[in-house]
């Protein structure tokens, strides 16, 4: 199949395209289609292979048995905006009013994209860190708009503060960050958020965050944008329960702005998903209600199986990042003698039985060689299925 026209020029966008104008499937699915074909343990996928609180299930369950079945409001359902504003206010001291400055989406992936498709214009700029969740860019190409990107760099990925204050221009409508970032595990720091913030000040720029791992972090905190001063405003903070809950299937995000903000966004969003996940809705809502131990108690055991992870890769010769959080962390197979990583990728189930995706189907075309070595790791399984994935990684390597 191939296309011509607009459409032509969104999937080249979004990195769907080969060189000859047709369709081709992503890295994510050709590496899962290998991992099931291999029988290799699947580390490129972001989810997680085992159930979340025992809680946030059972409420699922009985919204079923009580008939929660059917359309929930557009906005999403009381119980569960009004759990967002709550949370907001506990966990950062952010006030939100749950009837009109919260509304609820068919994950964070909708949340971006009705938020996206509804605040850019043809010929706008998305200015975002690169390497990126790869919506980011198919949405902007989507929207018409340009996309501009400020590199993070190996080994700790952090973004020079000066750098990205240049690339803020008049012409940049959005900023969109993630924090924490996928897929290098960056958890952006206050001090670099002010100078996102005041950037976005002095050329009038709206600030998108998806802040989908914001419980899942090791030893440093996660501190939203629209906690600083100046900022709330002009910021629409979206996030999800699927990350910190391990109900990725569940899809429920939300998205978090001033009234005029989320007006303009659920214009857009009623005619994506309309509404969605009626009975997880109340269940995502009891899992936002439970006490701050439980969210210390989730990222305490990703952090440890970040470690166990990370171990094995070091002990098979990688050079590794130690992330500050998410699910991902990146390796380097120039070590290994492997300069471009997507090679190492199709090789690596037959190599070692393990699954990983390269850093490159998070860059653009341009900047790709610059990533061309790294790998990026799912450490968001179960204990059993690292240790046997480390297990396999010291093998090969022996």
């Amino acid at each position: 199949m191939t296309i011509t026209g607009p459409w032509r020029r969104t999937a080249a966008g979004a990195g769907l395209l080969d060189t000859g104008g047709a369709i081709r499937p992503t890295i994510f699915a050709e590496m899962t289609a290998l991992a099931a074909e291999t029988g290799a343990i699947n580390l490129g996928q972001g989810f997680p292979d085992e159930d979340g609180p025992a809680e946030v299930v059972e409420a699922a369950r009985e919204a079923i048995a009580a008939g929660v079945n059917q359309y929930p409001p557009g906005r999403g359902m009381a119980v569960l905006r009004e759990a967002i504003a709550a949370h907001q206010g506990r966990f950062y001291g952010i006030g939100a009013d749950p009837e009109t400055e919260v509304l609820v989406t068919a994950g964070a992936t909708e949340a971006i994209a009705a938020t996206l498709l509804a605040l850019l214009e043809p010929g706008d700029e998305l200015l975002t860190l690169e390497p990126f969740y790869d919506e980011y860019g198919a949405i902007a190409a989507l929207a018409g708009a340009q996309h501009r990107t400020v590199r993070l760099r190996w080994p700790d990925f952090t973004p020079d503060p000066e750098e990205f204050a240049a690339a803020v221009t008049d012409r940049t409508r959005i900023i969109l960050l993630n924090n924490p970032h996928n897929p290098c595990g960056t958890v952006l720091s206050a001090d670099f958020l002010r100078v996102v913030v005041e950037a976005a000040e002095r050329h009038d720029a709206i600030i998108v965050t998806d802040e989908v791992y914001e419980h899942l972090t090791f030893g440093v905190p996660h501190v939203p944008v629209a906690s600083l001063p100046g900022a709330a405003g002009r910021t629409v903070t979206i996030s999800s329960g699927g990350k910190t809950f391990s109900a990725t299937g569940w899809k429920i995000g939300w998205a978090i702005a001033r009234p005029e903000l989320i007006e303009a966004i659920l214009a857009v969003k009623q005619f994506l998903t309309y509404v969605n996940g009626a009975p997880f809705q109340p269940a995502i809502a009891a899992g936002l209600a439970l006490p701050r131990e439980r969210f210390d108690a989730f990222a305490a055991e990703l952090g440890a199986k970040r470690d166990l992870l990370r171990g094995a890769l070091l002990e098979a010769g990688f050079p590794v990042s130690r992330p500050d959080g998410s699910y991902f962390l990146i390796a380097d197979a120039a070590a290994l003698g492997y300069e471009d990583a997507a090679t190492l990728c199709r090789a690596l189930p037959a190599l070692a039985g393990v699954v990983a995706v390269p850093v490159t189907a998070f860059c653009s075309p341009e900047h790709a060689p610059e990533y061309g070595s790294l790998l990026r790791f799912a450490y968001c399984k179960r204990r059993d299925v690292l240790e046997e994935a480390a297990h396999r990684l010291a093998a090969a390597r022996s």
